[in-house]
């Protein structure tokens, strides 16, 4: 009779696990948002690729941050908010469609590589009411023999509005956008300068 009675109250417990998970929320999901425009100074770049490689831990739906007032080594991530998509892959797409260049893995021909090497995209905590939206990594220029013609690091970052999941993607979504202004402006130097003479397509060379 006590085994029956342990048994029931048993089942009782799971049911009621069971019904609490399914009263949980629904995560709040954040991309980048609408498609945007090409930069206004931003030429047609269709024979340069561009490439974001992430490192393993952050190539996943989380949105991360770190409280830099209280152990700064251990990346945090929010239970109710993730992104649609792993944050490379929304980078990359959102940079794509503001420099106006191709993916590395399409099928269209492409002289050159625009590879940005991301260390970190993440919401940081200065206090625990200050917080920024923060990109960092190594953007890289490859040409048609993979050599790399040019280097630089890249360092971004934007206030967040809010100490939530919320402000911290409108912060990176910021950074994002003045990444690719700064991309932009080094690409147009670098035309200037004639390192990306193949990068160029052929109807922006005619005009």
């Amino acid at each position: 009779m006590m085994k029956r009675l342990l048994m029931a109250f048993a089942a009782c417990l799971l049911a009621a696990c069971a019904g609490g998970a399914r009263k949980a929320p629904p995560a709040d999901v954040y991309d980048f948002g609408m498609p945007v425009q090409h930069l206004a100074d931003v030429g047609q770049w269709s024979n340069l690729a561009l490439e974001v490689k992430v490192p393993y831990w952050f190539d996943s739906l989380a949105i991360e941050y770190r409280l830099l007032y209280d152990d700064p080594l251990k990346l945090r991530s929010y239970a109710g908010s993730r992104w649609a998509g792993a944050p490379g892959l929304l980078l990359a797409q959102r940079l794509r469609q503001q420099i106006g260049v191709v993916g590395s893995g399409g099928q269209t021909a492409t002289n050159c590589l625009l590879r940005l090497d991301l260390q970190e995209f993440s919401q940081v905590f200065d206090t625990p009411l200050q917080s920024r939206g923060l990109l960092r990594g190594q953007a890289s220029l490859l040409d048609s023999r993979h050599r790399i013609v040019g280097e630089r690091r890249v360092a971004v970052e934007e206030p967040a509005a809010g100490v939530d999941a919320r402000g911290g993607v409108n912060a990176l979504v910021r950074a994002s956008d003045a990444l690719a202004r700064e991309l932009a402006a080094w690409l147009n130097d670098q035309e200037k300068r004639g390192t990306l003479k193949s990068c160029r397509s052929t109807v922006a060379e005619s005009q």
